[in-house]
């Protein structure tokens, strides 16, 4: 027999530039952030001239944070994300949960 019980972790993830790295890392910690995973890509956009003659180059090596975030933070990670790190900007970051539901 299961029960549903209410969800009190969210799996965060964020996807950044590299040299954000370090940065991210340090405010998912101090924010409650547990189990940090780090994982390196590549994003697939493809610059052209024009747009490297006036730096509005995305860069193109990423970093994937993923960490287990008490519920009650979510909030609290996405506001520090776009104070912070300015993800309300185009080609800074993307920030999403999955929620995880524990079951008896």
């Amino acid at each position: 027999m299961t029960h549903d019980v209410p969800s009190c972790l969210e799996f965060f993830t964020i996807i950044a530039g590299r040299k954000l790295k370090d940065s991210l890392i340090e405010s998912l910690s101090e924010e409650g952030g547990r189990l940090i995973t780090v994982m390196y890509g590549k994003g697939s956009v493809k610059s052209d001239y024009l747009r490297d003659m006036f730096g509005l180059v995305p860069e193109e090596n990423k970093v994937v944070i993923t960490c287990l975030l008490p519920l009650q933070k979510t909030d609290a990670v996405s506001d520090m994300l776009v104070k912070k790190f300015h993800f309300d900007k185009p080609n800074t970051g993307i920030a999403f949960t999955i929620p995880i539901n524990l079951s008896l």
